[in-house]
């Protein structure tokens, strides 16, 4: 089945009609909106703003691929993810992911895609991730943020998807970013590399 056309139907629309900001953090705030629904009563939205995140797909020469582990506090658990992370104020999103990379992972690369977008948590958050890939990766040196801590592991796409399958990644980006590197190795979605000073 094909998508309609209209992607963006009028008749769907909710338009805003009051907003509250219910919680400024250093990181998220929480909004509270008031909203006319397409049949015209009305209903509230709440949701969190966030400043948009980069994620990183990168491609060892020897075919496997860098991930990240690392201690989730919200669900009190170390998850397994490709290296991401968040926009600062005006910073370009390619920076950004070269920035990430760098900082979490000590690799530097000389070729970058941009995939796509993905957007995780559609029901309660403004939150959208470039996906990025690199290649040509060079190891360095970690830069962490104060108080991050986590582990670089290298896999094999074989076995990143087997960890997908089995339950063991369940993080939404990295679900897709496996999604993606498939799709990508079987020549189905191809990108299109710039070779950019690391």
């Amino acid at each position: 089945m094909a998508l309609l056309p209209d992607l963006q139907p009028a008749h769907l629309k909710e338009t805003p009609l009051h907003s509250r900001t219910v919680y400024q953090g250093h990181f998220l705030h929480a909004q509270r909106d008031t909203v006319r629904l397409p049949d015209g009563r009305e209903a509230v939205r709440e949701y969190i703003v966030h400043p948009g995140a980069v994620m990183v797909i990168p491609l060892l020469d020897d075919g496997r691929v860098v991930l990240e582990r690392q201690y989730r506090y919200p669900l009190h658990r170390a998850m397994i993810e490709f290296p991401a992370g968040k926009l600062d104020p005006g910073e370009p999103v390619l920076a950004c992911a070269q920035r990430e990379l760098w900082e979490e992972t000590g690799y530097r690369a000389v070729e970058w895609a941009r995939a796509g977008v993905l957007h995780p948590v559609i029901s309660y958050a403004t939150e959208c991730i470039d996906i990025w890939f690199a290649r040509g990766l060079t190891a360095g040196s970690r830069r962490l943020d104060d108080g991050e801590f986590l582990d670089v592991l290298a896999v094999t796409p074989a076995e990143l998807l087997a960890a997908c399958r089995d339950g063991v990644v369940t993080d939404a980006k990295t679900l897709t970013g496996a999604l993606w590197l498939q799709n990508v190795l079987r020549g189905d979605w191809p990108l299109t590399w710039e070779r950019v000073a690391p």
